[in-house]
């Protein structure tokens, strides 16, 4: 684009609101502004944490901003949940530093959102060049860029990044008018087995209350951080996410948030953590004080569908993992990632080894799909 001018950006900040969210669009809570600085300010994603914001953004000839790239210069695999550990160790073993890396990502949330942020076509395109063109100017083992739509990852491919595919679990709203009558389209035997589910659930606590808005207290972020700590510990050896996250986004972008909270003897005991775009709701964190049978079933799977029903939202997106998604009707998705790799001889293994995975990925997803709890066409 004539006149054009691409710039790295160190902080979120750095970058008006009304630029990032204009471009960004608002219908995704996880490209917006108020999430990413969230992520920043909160010392989430900095550079302490291995993760140094190097944003890209493309100027126009007057210097109004026309389009942006969120990166960040990772020194370590963890928080991104495509894994490259292998990658990382092939590449070690010939002698060669694999970090510092380009990573295009939201941290710590695998959910697909918007990374090129730009309706220009060949504004897009400059983006994606411009991140090689860092990989190669600062002999960066390469970039990566994770969980994309369809328009970002055809450009990047365009680009020459190499693609690759996992599976994640969907569930998606049919125009059902609620949880009941999505049960109606499961076999009977699995339509049993959920509502005996939920039945176990509700009666294990007092009341499921949800929180949205200026309902999110800083009581209740006090309850959920416990929750949080105790399932980061056990997962990742400790939480990627600071306490003060929690407070930035309930105080930056509060009707983007669900908070699912179970109440047993007046105070909470488990709790799942959502988010809200325009179509969709995305679970993200959960943890509990109180084990209590089949309750984080209810309060991540089955509440979002509620919710999905209510508001009129196409599907749930319930994070990364977890094939018992499958059996509450949660349906096997591909989610795409590209890689762009600046050692050829590194590049061309990486091609191949993609070439075959991909096809094993999609098969995987075929045959999860048969396991879906929906009536044949011979019981409808």
């Amino acid at each position: 684009m004539a006149g054009a001018v691409a710039r790295l950006v160190g902080a979120a900040r750095d970058i008006p609101a009304a630029d990032w969210d204009r471009l960004a669009g608002d219908g995704n809570p996880f490209a917006s502004h108020a999430f990413a600085t969230s992520l920043e300010d909160s010392g989430s994603a900095t550079t302490r944490a291995g993760w140094q914001p190097l944003h890209i953004l493309v100027d126009d000839a007057d210097g109004r901003a026309a389009g942006f790239l969120p990166g960040y210069l990772k020194s370590h695999s963890q928080g991104e949940y495509v894994f490259d550990h292998s990658w990382a160790d092939a590449w070690a073993r010939s002698g060669e530093a694999y970090y510092p890396k380009l990573q295009h990502a939201t941290p710590f949330t695998p959910a697909t959102a918007p990374k090129l942020l730009s309706p220009d076509p060949e504004v897009r395109a400059l983006l994606a060049a411009a991140s090689a063109s860092v990989v190669v100017e600062n002999a960066l083992s390469g970039a990566h860029a994770t969980f994309l739509n369809d328009p970002d990852a055809e450009v990047l491919a365009e680009g020459g990044w190499l693609e690759r595919n996992d599976v994640q679990y969907h569930w998606f709203n049919n125009g059902f008018s609620g949880f009941d009558d999505f049960l109606g389209e499961l076999s009977s035997k699995k339509r049993k087995a959920l509502r005996k589910e939920r039945a176990q659930a509700l009666a294990g606590v007092d009341e499921i209350v949800r929180l949205t808005g200026s309902d999110l207290t800083e009581s209740a972020w006090d309850d959920f951080w416990v929750f949080y700590q105790d399932t980061g510990s056990r997962k990742w050896g400790r939480p990627y996410l600071t306490r003060q996250f929690f407070s930035l986004i309930g105080e930056r972008m509060p009707n983007r948030i669900m908070l699912v909270m179970a109440k047993t003897g007046g105070r909470h005991v488990a709790g799942a953590l959502n988010f809200l775009g325009d179509d969709c709701i995305y679970g993200r964190q959960w943890g509990c004080t109180q084990e209590i049978p089949f309750l984080h079933f209810e309060l991540c799977y089955h509440q979002a569908i509620d919710i999905a029903c209510e508001r009129g939202l196409k599907r749930v997106e319930a994070g990364a993992q977890g094939q018992h998604k499958v059996a509450r009707g949660y349906q096997p998705v591909l989610t795409r990632s590209m890689h762009w790799i600046r050692d050829q001889r590194f590049r061309a293994a990486i091609a191949d080894y993609l070439r075959r995975e991909r096809p094993a990925v999609a098969a995987e997803a075929r045959a999860l799909a048969e396991g879906l709890p929906f009536r044949k066409a011979s019981e409808a």
